[in-house]
């Protein structure tokens, strides 16, 4: 496994330049890109833990050229702007209090302190830079073998420090684990599902939309449901409906998207939909595609169709949620109506609403038609005028 990580990371002569002006000895790999090294997994994110305190750190990377941001320097974390990505580096550190939401933490020199505040054992795995060795406290590499999830020391200590460690519990059982769960962990959270009501909204919607991108969240969803988890975030929510989007999705070859699968979750109801946007604080443009599912009806329409009315994603949304087949709208572009309203005046149609009455009549055939071209659409515009108002 040591190898691996040497042929991850070691070649980077930017990381190089970094462990070199931290010094040796001084800091680790740590976390997430330690643990998805070791799983062969695509590292995203570079983090490091050091026992060097931040002003220590600051100086450093300006002593070495490297550019550095105090992102969270009151609680020890430094970033460090480098040309393969940023990558941040954070003092280790031991909580003092904690009341669920925030912790208090003071700067530590052990390295075991730093692990046992972490949240679950494969997590607080760290790694040399130099060499590679793997720092194991708590049996992290045993858990990775096993797709374990299991939480640091009691789990409903864990928990009680920030409870929206039941909710990342469950996007890592998602994402890593397997089945049967770890049975101590899954008593914890639905003993403590409760404490969730006291977490930011904000907080929660993110960790539940980074939960539904994943590949397939609905077995999750539906043991969230079963431990009284998703009673307490999204009691509105159907995991049986989400679970038919996710194979529709997969029997067609389309990627994750949790926007949509929120809609699934979600009943056919507008108000509601802008109610959980707002609830989850999602973006302006999430909410509105949010409500646009919401609206669905039950046979959403011809796909192309649909597309040109809803948008590309819009319409994908309803057609999956429906079940139905999107093949129609792969590799294909939504056309431009190849018709303007001045074309309509030069007919001899006065300006004004029989303009737009026309234009309307033209556009709803030449949907019907499947978008045929320009010279197909000037006949549509002679029927249209010929026809004269309903």
């Amino acid at each position: 496994m040591t190898e691996r990580l040497r042929a991850e990371w070691m070649g980077r002569a930017d990381l190089a330049d970094l462990v070199a002006a931290l010094g040796k000895g001084c800091a680790r790999y740590v976390g997430g890109a330690v643990r998805d090294t070791l799983l062969g997994l695509a590292v995203k994110d570079i983090d490091m833990a050091t026992t060097l305190r931040p002003e220590e750190v600051m100086q450093r990377l300006e002593d070495a050229g490297i550019r550095r941001v105090p992102t969270g320097i009151e609680h020890g974390t430094v970033t460090a702007v480098l040309s393969g990505g940023p990558v941040e580096i954070t003092t280790l550190r031991h909580d003092v209090s904690t009341d669920g939401r925030r912790a208090t933490v003071a700067f530590a020199q052990e390295w075991h302190e730093d692990a046992a505040r972490r949240d679950f054992t494969i997590n607080a795995l760290y790694a040399d830079p130099l060499d590679g060795t793997i720092f194991d406290y708590f049996e992290g590499q045993a858990d990775l073998a096993t797709r374990t999830v299991r939480f640091i020391g009691d789990a409903r200590q864990r928990i009680r420090e920030d409870h929206l460690r039941i909710l990342r519990y469950f996007r890592f059982q998602a994402r890593f684990g397997s089945q049967p769960a770890d049975e101590e962990a899954e008593s914890a959270c639905r003993e403590l599902a409760a404490t969730l009501k006291g977490l930011s909204r904000e907080r929660v919607g993110m960790e539940t939309m980074n939960l539904l991108g994943l590949a397939d969240p609905a077995p999750t969803i539906a043991r969230m449901k079963a431990l009284g988890v998703l009673d307490v975030i999204l009691p509105e929510a159907s995991p049986e409906a989400l679970a038919a989007l996710i194979a529709c999705e997969q029997r067609q070859g389309i990627a994750p998207d949790p926007v949509r699968r929120l809609a699934a979750l979600l009943p056919a109801d507008v108000a509601l939909a802008e109610q959980i946007a707002s609830r989850f604080r999602l973006s302006g443009a999430q909410k509105k595609r949010l409500a646009l599912a919401a609206a669905r009806e039950d046979i959403p329409g011809a796909p192309q169709a649909l597309a040109f009315r809803l948008g590309m994603e819009q319409a994908l949304d309803r057609l999956l949620i429906a079940g139905a087949d999107v093949t129609p709208l792969k590799d294909w572009t939504i056309p431009t109506f190849p018709l303007k309203g001045g074309q309509i005046v030069a007919r001899g149609v006065g300006a004004g609403p029989e303009v737009a009455r026309v234009l309307r009549a033209v556009e709803t055939r030449w949907i019907e038609e499947g978008f045929p071209a320009g010279s197909r659409v000037e006949q549509l515009l002679d029927d249209v005028i010929a026809q004269g108002p309903a």
